[in-house]
This record gives structure tokens, sequence and C-alpha cells, in this order.
């Protein structure tokens, strides 16, 4: 059964589209060619309450669920990847496992402020020697007295310098691995915080990413989130939203490479109307897994592999028809194709 979204997500969509379309896009290349925070789109999606999509209003948010959170994505992506990037680690990575895990007090602090987006998040796992494999992290926390102190450097975080709060992982214990991490919340004007270097990558380049540096930071004993030596708990569930908000991401990317093939320039070759199929037949399926994903984690239903399917095909996706919409010079390769077949069948 092919999964529509109803009236409601429909809405959000044509008001997220319309705002990205006009303002996002607006300043999209320059921003990229400027390699600058796309500010001006961001505050357009603050005044559309995109901040707190998955903040319950109880906290200021919009209390919307996790397909509707793929959507705004989506039409950001559209017309801005750095933006919608931006927003998509706010809202998943970054606000999201406060909703989860936080306490009252943590809940009431932070919400308001990161749902308004008077406060940018930001989410700080990864290290230099442990990329993929997360448990192995060595920043550390020891405590003193009623704090901890948090030593060490993170890599490619997302929204670095631009962030109010960073959510960082650090390990507690002895225990090997996963059972001696845990998760805080530090603020960005945290004595001994610093950003360190801001890496110069070949996209992306309105969103800023690079090197958190914590060098002996004191944060109280309120700032731990969930509990002591579960913070790797807290770290995967995020990262599997995370996923669900990628896949977004990589659908407004590849709905952008699709349009932009569309667009008219004189009359088709028979093969540049195959590959257009093919395009937008992946695309079809990549929004199917991407929507499926959201709507079991909107349920409550396990999604994890589901998550992780539809970032997998998506973003292979957003590349295939990125790559096919940027055809050289003198015909398509499609072209090419239907040339040489002629050739070897005369």
């Amino acid at each position: 059964m092919r999964l529509e979204p109803g009236p409601p997500y429909e809405a959000l969509r044509d008001a997220v589209r319309e705002v990205a379309q006009s303002t996002v896009r607006e300043h999209a290349a320059a921003v990229d060619r400027e390699h600058r925070f796309p500010r001006e789109a961001i505050a357009a999606a603050r005044e559309l309450d995109l901040m707190g999509i998955l903040v319950p209003r109880e906290y200021g948010g919009a209390g919307l669920d996790h397909l509707a959170f793929t959507i705004c994505v989506e039409e950001l992506a559209r017309a801005c990847a750095s933006t919608a990037v931006i927003v998509d680690v706010h809202n998943s990575v970054a606000s999201e496992p406060i909703v989860l895990f936080g306490t009252d007090e943590q809940k009431r602090t932070w919400l308001p402020r990161l749902a308004s987006g008077e406060v940018l998040g930001a989410f700080a796992l990864t290290e230099s020697a442990s990329g993929s494999d997360a448990a192995s992290l060595r920043t550390s926390a020891r405590r003193s007295g009623d704090d901890w102190v948090l030593r060490g450097t993170k890599v490619f975080i997302t929204n670095i310098g631009e962030a109010g709060l960073y959510l960082v992982f650090a390990r507690t214990g002895a225990e090997p691995r996963a059972a001696g991490v845990s998760a805080f919340l530090v603020p960005a004007d945290s004595e001994g915080l610093r950003v360190g270097q801001v890496f110069d990558k070949m996209g992306l380049h309105g969103s800023p990413t690079g090197e958190l540096v914590l060098e002996d930071v004191r944060v109280p004993a309120s700032a731990l989130l969930h509990h002591e030596g579960r913070g790797f708990t807290v770290a995967m569930r995020a990262l599997d939203s995370g996923r669900i908000g990628i896949s977004g991401q990589a659908l407004g990317i590849a709905q952008a490479a699709l349009e932009d093939a569309l667009a008219p320039d004189g009359e088709r070759e028979q093969g540049d109307a195959f590959a257009l199929a093919d395009m937008a037949t992946q695309l079809i399926a990549a929004r199917q897994l991407a929507y499926h994903a959201a709507a079991l984690c909107a349920r409550g239903r396990p999604f994890t592999r589901e998550a992780s399917m539809a970032k997998l095909f998506c973003t292979d996706t957003a590349m295939a028809l990125a790559t096919e919409a940027l055809q050289i010079y003198e015909g398509s390769n499609q072209v090419q194709r239907v040339v040489i077949a002629r050739e070897l069948l005369a």
C-alpha cells in the first residue's frame, strides 16, 4: 500500500514549501558560495515554528511527529541543503533527546529556548579515533564535588560555533565500551569549552562542521542527561531519529535534481526521457521508505532497521539523481547509449 500523508501533512508541506522556495532559496546560492551561516533561512524557520517540530506544545514546540519532521526537512532541502541539515540536527539529535530522557527541570530549562530557536542545539558524539565505533570514545567526565568535569575533543560537529547547547557524550566509568558512557547538556558559554578547527567541506558550505574542544569543562550534576552509564542509549535513539531526518534531506536534494533535469531546454532525446523515468521511479521508492520509517517512529513502533534502510536508499538515490542530472555536454550519456545501439544495429 502506498503511503500518502493526509491533509494536515500536505498543508504543512505547502506552508514550508512556500517559505523554502522564497526566503530560503533566495539566499541559498550566496550562502554556499560565501560559506556563511544561513541566518535569513533560520530566521524564517523560526517564524514557521520549525525549530521545535518534535517538542511538545507544553514546552513551546509544535508537537508534531516524525512524518511531519521528515516532510519539513525535505522541503527545506529542496531549496538549501545546508539549512535543512541545520534544522534537522537541531530537532532530532539535539532537542529530541531532552524530550525523551530529560528531567522536568531539564525540559523546562532548555526545551522552550530550543523550540523557539533562541538556542541552537548540537550533538557531540564523534571523535577522531572513534568514528563509526562510537562506543570506544575517550572524552572523559569525572566527578568533582557536586560537578562533573569534562575533558576531550569531539569532531565533525554540525552547528559548531553557532550552537548554544551541546549534547556531549563522555566516559564516566571504567566499564568497557558503551557501558561507561554518559550524556551531558553543556552550554556553549561554559568555561573551558571552545571551537577548534572548522572544516572546509566539499559541500553544505552554510552548515558549519568542526571540532569541539573541552578543557576541564565544569558542569553541575543536573547536566547529566538520563542515568549515569546510559548515555549510549541516548545516542543510539537520537541517531535513529537523525537517520529519518537525513533521509528527508536526501529526498529534497533528489527532488531538486529531478526538477532541474526536467527544466525545459528544447527537445529531448529518447534516452533522456528514459533517464528521467528512472529518476522519478527511484525518488518515489526512496520517499516511500523514508515515510514508512517516519510513520513507524510516530506510532511508537520499532524503527531502527527501517530508519537505516531509508537513510541508505535515500542518500544513494540523492547521489544517483544528482549525478544523472549533471550529464556532460555534447549529449547525455543516455543519448550516447542510443547512438551506440543505433550504430550496432545498423
